[in-house]
């Protein structure tokens, strides 16, 4: 039991780290932005400078980022394939059955974002000079993390399958 409380304190720390991070980055993208529109409004700032790269590649932190708090608040889209039970066992076969699909593509995730990343490893970016693997490093992060708190789902999700086998179903 004591090793579950660690765990859930440990993804529960990691998740609250996340949204400072997303908080962050928010306030970070700002910047480059703001210098983008100013580059096309005056002639203080060079068009061709290295705020649009910089903006684009926050913004893929950010997207990465929010896919992995939205797995963890269920926040993510969910498509009905399966009508709603009416039984918590029902419930939690069908919530089993989503999240072993999430878990299915966060191994895809880690796995070619491993890849990925060796990939950028021998890249620099154009303008900015940002080595493309601090870009590519957020696809195997996501996947990691994404398993890390589907894991957490599914350990859940059987446990409430397994009321069922104890005769404590509602």
């Amino acid at each position: 039991m004591l090793r579950r409380s660690a765990m859930k304190a440990f993804l529960d720390g990691y998740y609250q780290a996340l949204k400072v991070i997303l908080t962050v980055l928010m306030g970070i993208i700002i910047i480059p932005v703001s210098l983008q529109i100013l580059s096309r409004y005056t002639g203080v700032i060079p068009r061709y400078i290295w705020t649009e790269e910089v903006a684009r590649f926050c913004f893929v932190w950010i997207i990465m980022i929010g896919a992995m708090i939205a797995v963890r608040d269920d926040s993510h889209f969910d498509v009905d394939l399966f009508a709603r039970s009416r039984t918590k066992t029902g419930e939690a076969i069908r919530n089993l059955i989503v999240h072993m699909s999430i878990a299915i593509m966060a191994i895809f995730f880690l796995g070619y974002g491993i890849k990925f990343v060796q990939f950028g490893w021998i890249q620099n970016s154009e303008m900015s000079g940002i080595n493309m693997a601090t870009i590519y490093l957020a696809f195997p992060l996501a996947g990691l993390t994404w398993l890390l708190f589907v894991g957490e789902k599914i350990v859940a999700d059987i446990q409430l399958i397994r009321i069922k086998h104890s005769g404590q179903n509602q």
